[in-house]
């Protein structure tokens, strides 16, 4: 998938390192893309999750979920800061379309990953398959 031709050039170089890594089914180097204070907005908590090692973790984590993950479409804003990922996959049997919401700051630095996902049972198996992966996470993250 090629870069909108209107990204700052650190971004567009960082969403081709964010493709490249998710075609090859490896975010080990995401840590190198990530803002130290970045955001991930789920969709299925009402609160961000903070900092780069939460969203590296939830985000390597639903890599792995996710089957037959695909990026169909890209769109950009006009300051090139900002990026909408269309996407389908399936969890299990549940087929499920989203949207990436990727926010960049003017070095390439991912500040704010959002996911926006569809139909609701697609929503629930992510939701159940993340839950069960991240216990750990979650539980340490409340103590």
């Amino acid at each position: 998938m090629s870069t909108s031709p209107n990204l700052l050039p650190a971004v567009a170089a960082s969403l081709e390192h964010w493709h490249r890594m998710v075609a090859a089914g490896d975010l080990s180097r995401l840590s190198e893309l990530l803002h130290p204070q970045a955001l991930f907005r789920s969709p299925m908590a009402f609160k961000p999750y903070e900092g780069a090692p939460a969203v590296n973790l939830i985000l390597n984590t639903v890599l792995k979920v996710f089957e037959d993950f695909t990026y169909h479409r890209e769109l950009a804003t006009a300051d090139g800061l900002n990026v909408v990922l269309e996407f389908s996959a399936r969890v299990g049997e549940r087929e499920l379309k989203g949207i990436d919401m990727v926010r960049f700051d003017e070095t390439g630095k991912i500040v704010e990953f959002e996911v926006m996902i569809r139909p609701m049972s697609g929503l629930q198996a992510l939701g159940a398959e993340m839950g069960a992966r991240l216990a750990p996470f979650l539980a340490a993250g409340k103590g």
